[in-house]
């Protein structure tokens, strides 16, 4: 996939600086998850994830502490997140059921106005306030397919 706004690397960080990551390679996708447990880790309504090759991300100042979710697909997920000033900067890896990619938080980039999401996932638990684009795709829970 080629994102035409994206410039590889790409790099972002947390909201004290303490810790800032790059990416070397384009994103495999860019999503939007409604899940319940996205909303509570958030404070919002979905977390927008830029879903990158596990290789290619690496954290380049500071270390991610992490906390461990329930994952619908069975194991745990790892989001990672900064300890001083908590911000929330991926998601997503499975502990049982590795993907090969890392979910970094649209809003944790450098630059986030790329960020084009080609989907909803886990509109079983989307909030009715939560208005989306009608043009993406909307899958109930995961899409085929797709990482989990």
């Amino acid at each position: 996939m080629t994102m035409s706004r994206v410039k590889i690397p790409f790099s972002g960080g947390c909201a004290c600086g303490a810790i800032r990551y790059e990416c070397s390679a384009e994103p495999v996708m860019m999503l939007k998850c409604h899940c319940r447990n996205c909303q509570q880790m958030t404070g919002s309504g979905f977390s927008p994830a830029v879903l990158v090759p596990a290789e290619a991300f690496r954290v380049m100042r500071g270390q991610l502490r992490y906390h461990f979710t329930p994952s619908a697909a069975g194991g745990q997920h790892k989001r990672g997140f900064c300890a001083g000033c908590c911000s929330l900067l991926t998601g997503g890896e499975n502990t049982e059921r590795p993907t090969g990619v890392v979910g970094v938080t649209a809003g944790s980039l450098d630059d986030p106005s790329w960020f084009q999401p080609q989907m909803d996932i886990f509109m079983s638990d989307a909030q009715p306030w939560d208005q989306m684009d009608p043009a993406i795709p909307k899958f109930e829970q995961y899409p085929p397919s797709a990482p989990e």
